[in-house]
């Protein structure tokens, strides 16, 4: 739903002429008693005030009602030329237009992640998506967070915070909304993460989109540990808690630093970035179905290191046996750096 101050502004502008005229009318034909075409007529050079001649002689109480007419008409044409000018001069229309190309854009999404909320949490998780070559919608209800980056939904590129040449399809409105949700293509979505910040609204957001699409994978983010459990009930996959998650990092730092440091170097906060990567059984090419982790010789081929292997039952293997063969529904998790995991990619994955 294309929704803006201005564009309000417009449907109000455009309801106060519709009014004055059907009143100009109903006066003339009640008071002078025109026919509708004369009262039309009148009614428009009235409030147009272009001083052709009446159709007919006017009544002392028709002459009362054009006066009070005329004057009335001064201020919402005023008005009218206040929002067309806003409209015209503002790039408004343009801007109306390219929320609706966006719109149509999002309905034609399938399998994308949408992220609710633009701050300091919302946004990094924005950029790590995009990364990675994800598809992102945007839902935010302050314009003017978004106003720079996503102009009015019409997707220009985003040069900031590491995410050159990037579009933003930005939804604006309540993400509690069902609406709003459905507006984002959450039937058609594969991921939502919810990063509000208020707990509540994260809780009613993963309830909302659960309801929508219960295939959907929900991340929520919480300020406090009381809210997991309810964010779980509600529907959510997983429950992040960025000031913990911060302030174990910190204590990292002094106890295990070597540990964070190649933590760094996995998450990217380091310039020496390494890649965490991870394959199904049933993206690996089909004639290497059957062989061990030995006769795969991931690091050999590729330099990347298989550091664990989730089963088909939800077990996690750490540095699975080199004589374990990967069967259909496990997860190979594989760390290398980029160029690493490219060639794993080129050389492992099926086509």
């Amino acid at each position: 739903m294309l929704k803006s101050a201005n564009f309000r502004r417009l449907w109000v502008a455009i309801v106060l002429t519709v009014l004055s005229l059907v009143a100009g009318m109903a006066g003339f034909m009640t008071i002078e008693h025109f026919k509708a075409a004369d009262a039309f007529y009148m009614t428009v050079i009235t409030v147009s005030t272009v001083g052709y001649g009446e159709l007919h002689p006017l009544s002392e109480a028709g002459r009362m009602f054009a006066a009070f007419y005329i004057l009335y008409n001064l201020v919402v044409v005023a008005y009218l030329v206040s929002v067309l000018s806003t409209f015209i001069f503002d790039g408004e229309l343009r801007k109306i237009f390219n929320m609706y190309r966006t719109d149509q854009e999002i309905k034609r999404f399938s399998g994308h992640i949408i992220v609710c909320g633009f701050g300091r949490n919302g946004r990094k998780a924005f950029q790590e998506l995009r990364l990675n070559g994800a598809r992102v919608v945007v839902v935010e209800e302050n314009e003017q967070l978004m106003k720079g980056l996503s102009e009015g939904r019409s997707g220009e590129d985003y040069d900031g915070d590491g995410v050159a040449g990037g579009k933003i399809f930005t939804v604006f409105g309540d993400a509690t909304s069902d609406e709003v949700l459905q507006q984002a293509g959450v039937a058609r979505a594969s991921a939502l993460i919810t990063a509000l910040p208020k707990d509540a609204d994260n809780v009613f957001v993963a309830l909302s989109a659960r309801a929508l699409n219960p295939r959907l994978k929900i991340i929520a983010r919480a300020s406090y540990k009381t809210s997991e459990s309810k964010l779980l009930s509600a529907g959510a996959d997983s429950v992040v808690m960025p000031d913990e998650i911060g302030g174990s990092h910190m204590a990292n730092l002094v106890v295990r630093p070597e540990v964070i440091r190649f933590l760094d170097l996995i998450s990217g906060l380091s310039a020496d970035k390494l890649r965490l990567e991870e394959m199904s059984f049933a993206q690996l090419r089909q004639d290497l179905h059957g062989r061990s982790i030995r006769e795969l010789d991931v690091r050999s081929v590729t330099g990347a290191t298989i550091i664990g292997l989730r089963q088909a039952s939800g077990a996690l293997l750490v540095s699975p046996p080199v004589e374990y063969v990967p069967a259909p529904g496990d997860v190979l998790l594989l760390l290398g750096s980029e160029s690493q995991i490219e060639t794993f990619e080129v050389r492992f994955r099926q086509l």
